[in-house]
């Protein structure tokens, strides 16, 4: 495959695609302050919470988390609750980017970061969760620090960063290696006030399937979805690339989950279509964001969810 890519980067004008393509991603989903905060982020010295050899490190560096995040953007806008609390207080229609890029931050940290960062960082999160809290248009209250919407928030994107790595990940982890990322991602949960997560898969599945009768779609949610799958602010250059990653998100819902947000259920042409589709975009994801060197292989386990912290 390394030839192959030395090829892609011969031809005339692709090198320069390849470096725009990349620096409008990470644009997007690092900030502003993205090269500052990638340095520190891997430069700084100090024990992790994870090791190098950790399935939560493979998991987070791949491309295939642009597809997990849409997706778990999407499920979790149908907690009543939860899509209350994001339409309230998030800012995701005024400022979507910023949104993202304080996520892939938050995510960098405690994944790639130095326990202190890490612990730093949770500890703002809390903070902040701490100050969100309202009324729901059913009437009912809420607050972000509520531990059963902090679990269903957590169970959402592990599931769906988890299936993303199976289906689109450059290296897709063994049983035990999937196992491994859920019992991973429960540190940082727990750390968060999230109780008693699921440490496997099975008991993921489990949690996740306990969630299931108070989910429901609402219109925030329905607007929600229009607005992250068809009206996001994008520059003509990325518009393609990002249709391709919702098409391939939709694709990875539960059947279930369609009909409460108004999207298809085309089982034929995501077994087809849009898995090739999908494949290609995190293939076309993970080169322009592999270190800048003619040899670089697209196959290979580029950690694009790092250089996007």
């Amino acid at each position: 495959m390394a030839s192959v890519s030395s090829s892609l980067n011969s031809i005339p004008g692709v090198g320069e695609l390849r470096t725009r393509l990349a620096a409008e991603v990470f644009a997007k989903v690092a900030g502003e302050q993205g090269p500052q905060r990638a340095r520190r982020v891997h430069q700084s010295e100090g024990p992790r919470w994870f090791s190098a050899d950790r399935p939560i490190r493979e998991v987070h560096a791949d491309a295939s988390m642009f597809v997990g995040g849409l997706r778990a953007l999407l499920l979790q806008s149908l907690h009543p609750l939860a899509m209350a609390g994001v339409a309230g207080h998030s800012g995701y229609r005024g400022d979507p980017w910023g949104r993202l890029a304080r996520t892939s931050y938050f995510l960098a940290v405690t994944t790639f970061g130095t326990a202190a960062d890490a612990e730093q960082m949770v500890a703002k999160i809390r903070a902040i969760h701490a100050r969100v809290s309202g009324t729901a248009p059913d009437g009912r209250p809420y607050s972000a620090s509520d531990p059963h919407l902090l679990k269903w928030v957590h169970l959402a994107e592990v599931d769906s960063f988890l299936r993303a790595h199976r289906r689109y990940g450059a290296h897709p982890l063994d049983p035990d290696g999937r196992d491994g990322y859920v019992a991973d991602s429960a540190r940082v949960a727990t750390a968060l006030g999230v109780i008693d997560p699921p440490r496997d898969t099975r008991e993921l599945a489990a949690q996740f399937a306990g969630y299931r009768e108070e989910l429901r779609g609402t219109v925030e949610a329905r607007q929600a979805a229009r607005f992250m799958l068809f009206q996001p602010p994008l520059p003509p250059l990325v518009r393609p690339a990002y249709s391709l990653l919702g098409a391939a998100a939709v694709g990875l819902l539960p059947r279930w989950a369609r009909w409460p947000l108004r999207l298809p259920y085309l089982p034929l042409a995501e077994a087809t279509v849009v898995r090739v589709a999908g494949d290609s975009v995190t293939r076309a994801i993970r080169w322009a964001m592999a270190p800048d060197r003619a040899e670089a292989d697209p196959d290979e386990d580029q950690p694009a969810g790092e250089r996007a912290s």
